[in-house]
């Protein structure tokens, strides 16, 4: 059955609310579906029925069918993942690319040629404004009597505005296309068209009509990308210039130059961004993107354009042909990089106020022409050496006290009841740096000795000269308590200890106050949990309301 945008459907569906972060701290997937404007998510449970078909009203409507159209008449010229990638690439619907796929672009630094964004804009506007000059070269009263500069940078900003709108008006290209409205601009003015002033219009705009994307990976990554290559461009401009000569070998080793300035610019700028939102950076980004951005630009890109046109007499195959050779080199260079070894790295997670000092360098480095720009070093460095200024919780225990687990210094060990996130589970691993979670010993001590477990409670040292946790984890005696300074469990274990009680993470306060982080220190037990880190938000569900403990007096049904 072929669905389309507007079909109204009925399907059996598990519906849930949107989760709280797996930590304090991490990532707020309720602040992001508030400004998305979703309630909730969930899975099919049994096949979609086509209740009424729409009738496209709009010209939003129209675009939408256009644009999957397009893309089915995409996936039948080049069959297999290598359609799908097209598909992601000119249209920027990554739903069908394999899996495996998506995790070798990510893992390779390739993962914006997946998405639409700046760089794909740029090569539409770039590659229209282009051929219109040379078509306006063709005529000498144009080339003598019109301002075909003019002429060509409106007829480019124009296609680059049905571009952004076939690929639907996703965030970061109406980033990029209002960044190209300001160098349209400057063009017809005679100004230069790529400056901080403009980025900084672009960044004052976004700021004010969508603030919510302040926080956001794509806006950050962006801006900073935006940011190191105007900048740094500027700065070395002297130097690229002393570089070109006649001779075509210096003008090829300039362009050669240039790409791997951009990809070290924009890569080095936004890895920061990257390792505090995905907990991770990418070691070969610079190689990859110097052979697969140009094959983007040059091929896959020129020839997906032309390819759209060719649609209304069925001969898209045609150019079809060479963004297949250009996608299918693309996935190549993305699967041997993603295989190299320590292709990627987890990074110990960065503080807020470090990423903040860290933009700042960033931002004071790009900015200033002096050589006082160079007190931005200082804060960047900073900003980089954060983790390690701040101390990542010893113990972490989720939202349904499934899952619970205590870094220690030989590794992260995890108690992961039946129905516990494995996804809570790898965030957790990530946020700490580590590959892998071994299970708490059933009984006995751990070779480091920070662990000592009996069937019924593990006694958790991770930190030398500070009190212990205790994991209860049976309905047995609980020992250790005089040792402990908090209680950990996933069922509920008040009362377990005799006064003084030591402090108490279990089933009932994480339903009441969220995920837990535990931090055992000299002179007690720090806990921070997800509803004190997040405050009173919008996006926050207020705190659960214990049932009544007797049912209410309802009065009887009166008799016949």
């Amino acid at each position: 059955m072929t669905l389309a945008t507007g079909d109204t459907v009925r399907v059996r569906a598990m519906i849930r609310a949107i989760g709280p972060p797996t930590h304090p701290g991490g990532w707020d997937q309720q602040r992001d579906a508030f400004f998305s404007g979703l309630g909730g998510s969930g899975y099919a449970l049994g096949e979609v029925e086509l209740v009424a078909q729409a009738i496209p009203w709009g010209p939003l409507d129209a675009m939408q069918r256009l644009r999957e159209a397009m893309a089915d008449r995409i996936a039948a010229a080049i069959p297999g993942a290598s359609g799908q990638v097209a598909v992601g690439v000119l249209l920027g619907n990554q739903t069908g690319i394999a899996p495996a796929d998506m995790v070798a672009f990510r893992e390779s630094g390739l993962a914006h040629i997946l998405s639409v964004s700046g760089l794909h804009l740029a090569i539409v506007i770039g590659t229209i404004m282009t051929l219109m000059r040379w078509g306006f070269a063709l005529s000498e009263h144009a080339s003598l009597h019109w301002p075909t500069k003019q002429l060509s940078a409106l007829i480019a900003l124009a296609v680059g505005g049905f571009y952004t709108v076939l690929t639907g008006l996703q965030v970061p290209m109406l980033r990029c296309f209002l960044m190209a409205c300001l160098v349209t601009l400057a063009l017809l003015a005679g100004r230069r068209p790529f400056s901080l002033r403009g980025l900084s219009i672009v960044a004052t705009a976004v700021i004010l009509t969508s603030p919510s994307q302040v926080i956001g990976a794509s806006m950050q990554m962006s801006f900073s990308a935006v940011l190191a290559l105007i900048a740094g461009f500027e700065a070395l401009r002297p130097v690229i210039q002393r570089l070109r000569g006649e001779s075509r070998a210096r003008r090829i080793g300039v362009e050669l130059v240039g790409l791997a300035l951009t990809s070290a610019l924009a890569g080095t700028a936004s890895m920061p961004f990257g390792a505090y939102h995905f907990g991770r950076i990418q070691l070969y980004y610079i190689v990859s993107n110097m052979v697969a951005v140009p094959l983007t630009s040059f091929l896959v890109m020129p020839a997906g354009m032309l390819a759209l046109p060719l649609m209304l007499v069925d001969l898209e195959w045609i150019a079809l042909i060479p963004v297949n050779w250009g996608i299918e080199a693309t996935l190549a260079i993305a699967r041997f990089t993603a295989s190299l070894p320590a292709a990627t790295l987890d990074v110990p997670h960065m503080p807020g106020w470090g990423l903040a000092v860290l933009a700042f360098g960033l931002a004071w480095l790009g900015l200033w022409k002096t050589r006082i720009r160079l007190a931005g070093l200082l804060a960047i460095g900073i900003g980089v050496a954060s983790p390690a200024m701040q101390r990542a919780p010893d113990i972490l225990v989720s939202g349904d006290g499934r899952v619970i687990a205590v870094r220690t210094e030989s590794g992260v060990y995890a108690q992961q009841l039946r129905g516990g996130s494995a996804f809570t589970r790898d965030s957790w691993l990530h946020f700490w740096a580590d590959q892998t979670a071994r299970p708490f010993p059933t009984e006995g001590r751990t070779a480091a000795g920070t662990i000592a477990c009996t069937p019924n409670t593990c006694l958790l040292h991770p930190v030398p000269n500070a009190p212990g946790a205790l994991l209860v984890r049976g309905n047995g005696p609980v020992e250790g308590c005089a040792e402990a300074s908090v209680i950990v469990s996933a069922e509920p274990a008040r009362g377990l200890c005799s006064r003084p009680w030591p402090a108490l993470v279990d089933r009932f306060t994480v339903w009441r106050d969220g995920p837990t982080a535990i931090w055992l220190e000299p002179n007690g037990a720090r806990i921070l949990t997800d509803r004190a880190d997040r405050g009173a938000r919008p996006w926050v569900p207020p705190p659960p309301q214990p049932r009544p403990r007797s049912a209410p007096t309802l009065p009887l049904a009166p008799s016949e």
